[in-house]
């Protein structure tokens, strides 16, 4: 999975510098870590919103339509949906914060930026947090 992450992140990275858009992932990715060699446990809630975000994306890339503002708008509902409901506490909650809020900062670009290659770099870094966190949490 991280051989796959790996050569998606280098062919988008030189496909994408002829539009002088790079995809920079938080650095802050680097800070995540396991629980004991586990997945962090998350409440039910918050695992049904990233599943059903994960759902959108994968939707949106089998779609001819390409209505990127609709996509973040259904996005941040799922976001809302986790902030909202979110029981979690103490390490794993630090640990999903370094998942989830850099989320919230590409999806208010597919919503608020009007230049489509921008807009594309966000999705593919969003597909990149919603792999890690498949990679680093689990449900209770």
């Amino acid at each position: 999975m991280r051989h796959l992450i790996f050569i998606f992140l280098i062919v988008v990275t030189y496909s994408c510098k002829d539009n002088k858009v790079e995809i920079k992932t938080d650095p802050a990715l680097e800070e995540l870590v396991l629980d004991k060699g586990n997945p962090w446990l998350v409440n039910n809630e918050t695992h049904i919103g990233i599943t059903k975000m994960d759902a959108l994306i994968k939707d949106f890339n089998k779609s001819k339509d390409k209505d990127y503002v609709n996509l973040g708008e259904l996005l941040s509902k799922q976001t809302s949906y986790i902030i909202k409901k979110c029981s979690i506490k103490g390490k794993a909650h630090d640990q999903l914060h370094i998942v989830v809020i850099p989320m919230l900062d590409e999806i208010s670009i597919l919503k608020e930026n009007k230049e489509t290659a921008i807009k594309k770099a966000a999705l593919l870094k969003l597909q990149i947090y919603i792999n890690k966190y498949f990679q680093y949490f689990t449900i209770e």
